[in-house]
């Protein structure tokens, strides 16, 4: 192995190795030394015990990109913490939940993970698949009423994947960003429950236009 690949190698080791920190406190829901000292030890013991196949990393770090990613996402936390909150304890108020296709526009398997990762960590929205191939996250929402609520699912979802990219995203990833909004993949499950429900699979979908959704 050459010292240039070695050095690739330690970058995304250390990459990975701060993520694996920022979740683990996430997870806890407070930033302590105890924290980073914990969290760092055991991101040490998954890259070590369970290594990961190499993913490549061809970004940079842009600090205030970064800086606006993480205060949009604790207010995003706070925010969908509230509405899931106030779903919950609303009389008489049955919520409707579904399943929605978002086909991303930076089609790497790093950003694929780190949207559904920090896609997941807001209340109310799930990842229930992900399709490596299309760039296709499959996001379990929360209370939408009409195909406009889908629509507005979907585009925070796009806006969460373009605060990552030009956080660390590469200069080619970043210009990817203003192409236009591929169509939806045709596979959208919608069902109406109360607590203790569940989400029925969606089996097989017959296609559907760009624009619609079958519910």
């Amino acid at each position: 192995m050459s010292p240039v690949s070695k050095s690739v190698q330690l970058r995304n080791q250390l990459i990975a190795v701060v993520v694996l920190v920022v979740l683990w406190n996430l997870f806890y829901g407070e930033f302590s030394i105890g924290n980073v000292i914990g969290g760092a030890l055991v991101a040490l013991a998954v890259i070590t015990v369970f290594p990961l196949p190499p993913v490549a990393f061809d970004g940079r770090i842009r600090p205030v990109a970064v800086l606006v990613f993480l205060v949009r996402f604790v207010i995003d936390l706070f925010t969908a913490s509230a509405q899931v909150a106030w779903t919950a304890v609303r009389f008489g108020h049955t919520p409707r939940s579904a399943v929605i296709a978002v086909r991303l526009r930076v089609r790497t398997d790093l950003n694929l993970t780190l949207t559904g990762e920090a896609l997941s960590l807001i209340p109310g929205s799930l990842i229930v698949a992900a399709d490596a191939a299309t760039g296709t996250l499959y996001v379990h929402v929360l209370d939408v009423a009409d195909h406009r609520d889908v629509e507005q699912a979907r585009e925070k979802v796009l806006e969460l994947e373009a605060r990552i990219v030009r956080a660390v995203g590469s200069a080619a990833e970043v210009r990817q960003l203003d192409a236009p909004v591929p169509p939806p993949a045709p596979a959208v499950s919608v069902s109406s429950h109360g607590p203790g429900g569940s989400v029925p699979s969606p089996g097989p979908v017959p296609p559907v236009p760009p624009q619609g959704e079958s519910a």
